[in-house]
């Protein structure tokens, strides 16, 4: 197994900086927009996120945390116990916001439709955006782009990306797997 890293260290901080900057720029004071995390590793960039734009604002950003393991398409498929299913955070109603879906890796999509059928049981949005922070753009099943990305990566399937972070494992690094044949 060949591991590249993709970004580690103090070019990972600087590309959360960059898409907490971003976030700024096109949402201002946030005062009509949202940010959810996807259940599970969504979660922590978004988190950071969160954190960055406080930093550098001193806005409070609405946070959720969404769970789409039961809108997920393959659910059955995979034979998944519903007892892995993650939980969902929302204490707000979406209605005429603008939600920022927050991802680690955007690999087929079907995760952000899935999440895009779950949203709406917390209301109508306005605008649904979607920022993450590996794109592997060669691998969509469904015609989904990211509006904010941290990185791209072309990749074919047989590869994985893994995204690591302090909070859970110790350091904060994304790396190419590569199965050696």
């Amino acid at each position: 197994m060949k591991q590249s890293i993709l970004l580690d260290g103090p070019k990972f901080q600087i590309t959360l900086k960059r898409l907490s900057q971003q976030l700024i720029e096109n949402h201002g004071d946030f005062s009509n927009a949202v940010i959810i995390g996807i259940q599970p590793r969504g979660t922590y960039l978004a988190e950071r996120l969160i954190q960055e734009i406080k930093e550098m604002t001193g806005v409070e950003v609405p946070l959720g945390i969404l769970d789409i393991t039961f809108y997920r398409d393959d659910f059955r498929m995979k034979g998944q116990s519903p007892l892995l299913a993650n939980s969902t955070h929302i204490d707000f109603i979406v209605d005429d916001k603008d939600v920022i879906f927050v991802d680690d890796v955007l690999w087929t999509g079907r995760t952000i439709r899935s999440a895009m059928d779950a949203i709406q049981a917390f209301g109508r949005a306005k605008r649904i955006e979607l920022m993450v922070l590996v794109d592997r753009r060669f691998s969509r099943q469904i015609p989904i782009q990211p509006d904010y990305i941290g990185i791209q990566v072309d990749s074919i399937d047989s590869q994985k990306v893994i995204v690591s972070w302090k909070e859970v494992d110790d350091s904060d690094s994304i790396v190419l797997i590569t199965e050696k044949k």
